[in-house]
């Protein structure tokens, strides 16, 4: 058996405390995410895996590198983020205690675990910047940091708008006091 998620055992199989590691990059075999980021097909995966025997199994710790792209959550312009996973799993021999995953021959897949830990690594709000100050409500236009978007005001009241004075109308008054005036 063979594909770009598949390590090789046979060598290390029963035989606790020997360890392999293995540097590789792999191209995502398809898109993984459905939200507003996803990591796109063809996107350069590193993987950093390390496999170790123990007595229940094989040992499996993996570093993810890799990117993910879609649109801010807040003001939905393009971003591109880096990604970085990490995970760690038993594979259990055949036959022995349960676990997810098991020894396949003289191999274990990563595949599944790859996606679902990239996959779940994907932030649900995704945003530009942290303090992304999103889209004005009225206008739809990008809000910059010194703007607030306009509130609307509810025709009801529009009425009362024309009583109040826009406070950049007014200039500042002099009162006198009684202690003037003598």
């Amino acid at each position: 058996m063979s594909g770009p998620f598949i390590y090789p055992v046979r060598d290390i199989v029963g035989h606790p405390g020997e360890m392999r590691e293995f540097e590789s990059t792999i191209d995502a075999p398809e898109k993984w995410g459905e939200g507003l980021v996803a990591v796109r097909e063809g996107e350069p995966l590193d993987l950093s895996v390390r496999l170790e025997s123990v007595h229940e199994g094989i040992l499996v710790t993996a570093e993810i590198a890799t990117e993910y792209a879609g649109v801010c959550g807040r003001c939905l312009i393009d971003i591109v983020q880096p990604l970085e996973v990490e995970f760690q799993e038993l594979f259990g021999y055949p036959g022995e205690e349960v676990t997810d995953f098991d020894v396949q021959d003289d191999h274990v897949d990563l595949e599944s675990l790859v996606r679902d830990s990239i996959v779940l690594s994907l932030p649900f709000q995704p945003v530009c910047q942290p303090d992304c100050p999103g889209l004005d409500p009225a206008t739809g236009d990008k809000l910059t940091e010194t703007a607030e978007p306009e509130i609307p005001i509810d025709e009801r009241w529009a009425a009362l708008k024309a009583l109040t004075p826009d406070p950049e109308d007014e200039a500042p008054r002099h009162v006198t006091s009684n202690t003037e005036k003598s």
